[in-house]
């Protein structure tokens, strides 16, 4: 099977690409990152790509003010590349229905809890585990989804727990997450790639006999 072309999007430090990078450099990913494309034009994420001969690119407001020609700029670098995986790896900016329905089922993202729980509009980042926290929770985690045309709606492909303790603070709560976000989002790459993820609605299925 030929390596999956992929794009991954970003804004920020860019630590979750960065594990997906590890995998693919041990070998554990059917996959290569193609392009890197950032909608903050100083995201340390850039420089990771650069680090791995990775191409990156910013494309955001201060390039593209008018959103519909952002994601059309995007878009023309997707098919480009050929891509067929896009992974958002803390993109902070909303994808039009357009672009979602061309890549229907082929975008993937990571949350910072368990869907349903704590995710939808203003659910991002610290506000997260803050919510989290205030609520009195005793588990959160990490979800890997297939991105649809709402705000953390799509399908689950992957979920893992991560106990909330009683001393917790938004930092030390948001550190264990994100070490949970860092070993799912390398294996739902991986998973796609292997062509084992099949949609059938509401569910996503993992095929383990492929």
């Amino acid at each position: 099977m030929s390596e999956i072309k992929i794009a991954v999007l970003v804004s920020g430090g860019g630590t979750n690409m960065q594990a997906i990078i590890n995998e693919i450099e041990k070998g554990n990913i059917n996959g290569r990152i193609e392009i890197v494309i950032s909608s903050n034009e100083k995201a340390f994420a850039l420089e990771r790509a650069a680090k791995y001969g990775i191409e990156g690119i910013y494309i955001g407001k201060n390039n593209y003010s008018d959103v519909h020609k952002r994601t059309e700029a995007i878009l023309e670098i997707l098919e480009k590349k050929e891509i067929q995986l896009i992974v958002l790896a803390g993109y902070m900016s909303i994808l039009e229905s357009s672009f979602i329905e061309k890549y229907k089922n082929r975008i993937i993202n990571i949350h910072p809890a368990l869907i349903p729980s704590f995710c939808g509009k203003g659910y991002y980042g610290q506000k997260v585990h803050q919510a989290v926290l205030d609520y009195g929770a005793k588990v959160s985690g990490a979800t890997v989804h297939f991105v649809d045309e709402g705000t953390d709606t799509g399908p689950v492909i992957l979920q893992e727990a991560v106990e909330v303790k009683d001393d917790d603070t938004v930092e030390t709560l948001a550190a264990r997450v994100l070490e949970a976000e860092h070993r799912l989002l390398p294996k739902a790459v991986k998973l796609f790639c292997e062509g084992k993820l099949v949609v059938e609605g509401r569910k996503v299925r993992i095929l383990t006999n492929k």
